[in-house]
């Protein structure tokens, strides 16, 4: 019989909920890991480019940038299996409506300490000349999806994390005795000590359900192409920036490459201040973007015309508000949101999970040092 009363619950098992599953069980004697899908690891950490950032997609968020620079070689090291570091990837400023332009994109970079270098001959000229200013070769890498649910799957059955699967939680609530109850989508109910929010998108779902304070989140159905580059661009991985532009580079979980548009990736986007909840359309019932993404991209990259398309992947990419200006990723950590032990956590990013265990690991020191 499962048991009903655990040191911590987290409720979302994509990469931040694995992880900081993991990190919570070398301090905890029970963890219990809730995930609404039939595995883990199938919604926002599945679908999206891949991208381990090091930095260059975030020249006017400079603690974003930063951060990701200083993450970089810390997720290769401990993902190196679950990567893809065999193409070059390289960022192309484009001559118009971008909002940084080639000069602006070296120094920033430049004075992070992050390595930009020119592109070679060949691959320039794969550009359209007159659209796109200047060209340049930088160190990123993409994700395996399915190797890192594998290698986390692993890890917490080795530390003997109690996982669910196709279980969510509806509603959470105190107890007199000082725990949280989490009412379960299938009728059933389990107590903690403390519970960790780590749904991404749906973070609001559940406080609004609980009768907390909602978090000003923007929400878009964003599409995610799957494509078979044309033989100029296999080996390459390719954006244009820094505007409504795009990009196409691998996707190692279907062996693929993706392609999206700052444009035409988000179909439709909505907020959680509305007094009625509001929820993504159906993606079966949304026709793909990519003739558009496509028609677009081959202005600025010819050869892409010869880009085969194979499918779409949809989900919901979600923002804090006050990021859409400057693009940037902060990571939101949120500890005692409304009730006692109760902690919202989300990032933008793979890589930022690092800046989150760094935040655990100091309240957990403290935690420790008051007990003493």
């Amino acid at each position: 019989m499962k048991r009903t009363d655990y040191d911590a619950v987290v409720i979302g098992g994509g990469f931040y909920g694995c992880t900081i599953a993991l990190f919570l069980r070398e301090h905890f004697g029970s963890v219990l890991l809730l995930e609404r899908e039939k595995d883990l690891l199938t919604r926002a950490s599945l679908v999206n480019q891949a991208r381990v950032h090091n930095g260059y997609h975030y020249p006017r968020s400079f603690v974003t940038a930063l951060r990701s620079f200083v993450n970089f070689p810390q997720f290769v090291k401990d993902y190196g299996d679950c990567l893809d570091s065999s193409f070059e990837q390289y960022y192309a400023i484009a001559a118009a409506q971008s909002k940084t332009n080639a000069l602006q994109f070296l120094r920033v970079f430049s004075n992070l300490g992050i390595p930009v270098r020119p592109a070679r001959a060949a691959v320039k000229r794969l550009f359209s000349r007159g659209l796109v200013e200047d060209v340049f070769l930088t160190t990123e890498y993409a994700f395996d999806a399915v190797g890192l649910r594998r290698r986390l799957s692993f890890e917490m059955e080795r530390a003997r994390i109690e996982v669910r699967l196709g279980c969510g939680a509806e509603k959470v609530v105190p107890r007199p005795s000082g725990q949280l109850e989490l009412d379960l989508d299938n009728g059933a109910a389990v107590c903690a000590r403390r519970v960790y929010n780590c749904t991404y998108s749906g973070i609001n779902r559940l406080l609004r359900s609980s009768g907390l304070p909602l978090l000003p989140m923007k929400h878009e159905l964003a599409e995610i192409a799957l494509v078979q580059p044309p033989p100029e661009i296999e080996g390459l991985g390719i954006t244009v920036m820094d505007g409504p532009f795009f990009s196409t580079m691998p996707f190692p979980a279907r062996s693929m490459y993706s392609f999206s548009h700052v444009r035409y990736t988000p179909h439709t986007s909505w907020r959680d201040d509305d007094s009625q909840p509001a929820a993504a359309p159906a993606p079966d019932a949304v026709r793909t973007n990519f003739p558009f993404m496509l028609r677009d991209a081959a202005r600025y990259v010819p050869c892409l015309k010869d880009t085969l398309y194979a499918g779409s992947l949809f989900d919901t990419k979600t923002v804090l508000l006050k990021n859409e200006s400057n693009d940037g990723r902060p990571i939101l950590f949120r500890e005692h949101h409304g009730l006692e032990n109760l902690y919202v956590i989300m990032g933008g990013k793979i890589d930022n999970i690092y800046d989150i265990l760094h935040i655990l690991e100091g309240r957990q020191a403290r935690a420790t040092g008051a007990v003493q």
